[in-house]
């Protein structure tokens, strides 16, 4: 090849010069992803550095004690009535409104999924307001089925959308009842949407604080919370939040024993055609009652309640210069923390993407780990850091930001990956050649081809941050007040009447990201 033939070739860098010139995007976003993949592992650092620091025998005394074994019974029997509960009432939802002829089949599994934009703890604000002698494990377990089942219904829906009918024909036509066909063909096709829905709510129970402080039900999370307001940062929290870790760890590895390594996909695109729906006939109005009984408690009640409270209040209620405020200040989080973290795992989604290996699997697994921490735990190890090393940014906007974005990384990372993978990188090596600087080719080809996905993730984590409150109580700077703080204190305050315009307010900041859900979920199986 003689010298002027390069010229015909600039995407091959000629000189060492070109070549550092062509690596130095890769290597400053695998540095990135590094970075934030270790700040990603944060919590678990804290809670292993503390334990070593207590020493064994304070957190022999510490862990072991009846206190943590009646903990540990509460937030178990939760995790194992909640969680089978909500499996088959979805399931059975999915198959009412996916493969039966019920009335109004798309009516209700539109009701199905809404309960996602009311916050759980508006749930148990509710119904503790309309019974107010509801307390104890039925409590919990009733309002936590209500609140989280839409996490297992709406995959398991989209996968019986999705399926291949040929498979269940050949069954049936071997003599097989449908409830036999439905049990040994559709039921073992549904266990990754099953069990990676059950996952969410089982990491949801250990989670959640409002839900079970209205009932008056001690979970470890109701405990970490009270003990870090008395004593601030004591060892008996930090103790309470490792064994809250374990079991979120717990859960994480029991799911992936569970789903084993068996394959789901099948080569070809099979039949071209919808399921042919199953006709209930003397059954259809039993059935229909559990769409209307379901969406009843789930919506209803919520509802019902807020509008109760709201005429009973009156106009007084509607203190338009302190909602405006919590309003303001909760959409200027929401947007800093959304923004933030979506900034952040665009080094990751591109390494994964772009790069893929064992080391940026490993990466990335260290930020989906830190989406399955409780918020108090992601609090707790921030309260840490920042009074032992960082005073100064201690209850300040850049720590709850932080928390934000140890929180909802994962929900960044997946709109992202997505949105990634579907940016051609010949592109990006077309604008090398053009003469562009890495990092210029970069954001003039996938980062804005995969803005759409950003705008999701935006959105997601937004509304995320609407909704979180254990993690904002801990952290946030003196003054601040957002919907979910506000709606809270007004509660504690048993002024239930102040207290709805801010659940009113959440709930319909959240419906526009469930009806989003549930159209793109219809899209993607193509209905």
């Amino acid at each position: 090849m003689t010298p002027s033939s390069a010229e015909y070739h600039p995407s091959r860098p000629s000189t060492p010069a070109a070549a550092w010139s062509r690596l130095l995007p890769t290597s400053w976003i695998a540095v990135a992803a590094v970075l934030v993949s270790l700040f990603a592992l944060l919590p678990l650092g804290f809670i292993i550095w503390v334990a070593i620091q207590t020493g064994w025998t304070s957190v022999a005394q510490l862990v072991f004690r009846p206190r943590v074994g009646e903990l540990l019974v509460n937030t178990l029997s939760l995790v194992i009535l909640v969680v089978p509960i909500t499996a088959l009432l979805s399931v059975a939802l999915a198959w009412l409104t996916e493969r039966s002829d019920l009335p109004g089949a798309r009516f209700w599994s539109g009701l199905s999924v809404a309960p996602l934009a009311v916050p759980a703890f508006v749930h148990s604000y509710a119904w503790i307001t309309l019974f107010p002698s509801m307390h104890g494990l039925f409590a919990g377990v009733l309002i936590s089925v209500i609140a989280y089942f839409p996490f297992i219904y709406l995959p398991v829906a989209a996968t019986l959308r999705r399926l291949d009918p040929a498979l269940e024909d050949a069954a049936a036509s071997l003599g097989n009842t449908p409830w036999r066909v439905f049990l040994r063909v559709v039921l073992p096709q549904l266990k990754l949407a099953v069990l990676g829905g059950a996952l969410l709510v089982g990491l949801h129970l250990l989670a959640e604080y409002g839900l079970y402080v209205f009932i008056r039900f001690d979970t470890f999370t109701t405990a970490i919370v009270d003990q870090f307001q008395s004593t601030f940062n004591g060892p008996a929290a930090n103790m309470l939040a490792g064994v809250l870790v374990v079991c979120c760890l717990v859960l994480l590895a029991l799911e992936a024993m569970l789903r084993g390594g068996e394959r789901y996909a099948r080569v070809g695109s099979g039949a071209a055609r919808t399921a042919v729906r199953t006709s209930l006939g003397r059954a259809t109005v039993p059935c229909l009652a559990l769409p209307l009984i379901t969406a009843s408690l789930a919506l209803g009640v919520p509802f019902l309640t807020v509008g109760r409270w709201l005429v009973a209040g009156g106009a007084g209620v509607w203190n338009l210069d302190v909602i405006s405020l919590a309003l303001w200040q909760t959409l200027v989080l929401a947007l800093g923390g959304a923004l933030l973290t979506v900034a952040i795992a665009i080094p990751m989604a591109w390494l994964s993407i772009r790069r893929p290996g064992p080391l940026p699997r490993l990466l990335e697994g260290c930020n989906y780990i830190v989406g399955s921490l409780p918020g108090v735990v992601i609090a707790l190890a921030l309260v840490t850091v920042t009074v032992r090393v960082a005073m100064p940014l201690y209850q300040t906007v850049a720590t709850i930001l932080a928390a934000y974005a140890l929180m909802f990384l994962p929900r960044a990372l997946v709109s992202l990956r997505a949105s990634i993978a579907q940016a051609p990188v010949e592109l990006e090596q077309a604008a090398g050649s053009l003469g562009r600087s890495p990092l210029r080719a970069l954001w003039s080809t996938t980062v804005r081809l995969s803005a759409p996905g950003a705008a999701a993730g935006i959105a997601l984590v937004g509304l995320g941050i609407t909704n979180e409150l254990t993690a904002t109580q801990m952290l946030a700077p003196n003054g601040t007040r957002t919907l979910a703080m506000a709606f809270w204190a007004m509660s504690n305050e048993l002024d239930y009447a102040a207290a709805a315009p801010y659940a009113l307010i959440m709930v319909l900041m959240s419906l526009p990201l469930t009806w989003l859900l549930y159209v793109q979920s219809r899209r993607m199986a193509g209905r």
